[in-house]
């Protein structure tokens, strides 16, 4: 990947989605670089913090919360399972629900993996002040709210 990248000229109008890809891709390599060592995806960090800072949860209410579908998740947390990192307990107020909870190792991660994402996140904000910052997840917000409504 180059330092600086830009669009490609092919003359078609720019969009904020082809932005929002490209800033996606990159970001998905830099996390699956720094989160290679305790063998999560860039596709499962999300989903362990999820359960960190709301456990117990049930799969459904995680993908719910995330706007994952149910399958997505479902992969992602076998993948953490066989990690070591969640486990599943039936839910005794229904037994047809699992619900996710950290294991010793998932919460001995967790903060290894916050810092991790502070080291990317820092490097998306270099530049950019607090209110553009806050600004541009306004803006991403609305747009999000708009496909999803």
């Amino acid at each position: 990947m180059s330092e600086h990248w830009t669009p490609k000229d092919d003359g078609t109008t720019e969009s904020h989605g082809q932005y929002i890809s490209a800033i996606y891709r990159h970001m998905q390599v830099l996390i699956s670089a720094e989160l290679a060592p305790y063998r999560i995806g860039s596709g499962q960090y999300i989903f362990l913090m999820a359960i960190a800072s709301g456990q117990p949860i049930t799969q459904k209410a995680l993908s719910e919360k995330l706007l994952i579908d149910k399958t997505t998740t479902a992969k992602a947390i076998s993948k953490l399972e066989e990690e070591g990192y969640v486990r599943r307990e039936p839910d005794p107020a229904d037994n047809r629900y699992q619900l996710l909870y950290l294991t010793e190792s998932g919460r001995g991660t967790v903060p290894k993996v916050q810092e991790a994402l502070r080291r990317v996140k820092s490097k998306t904000r270099k530049g950019i002040s607090d209110e553009q910052y806050d600004l541009l997840l306004d803006l991403l917000k609305i747009v999000l709210r708009n496909l999803t409504e």
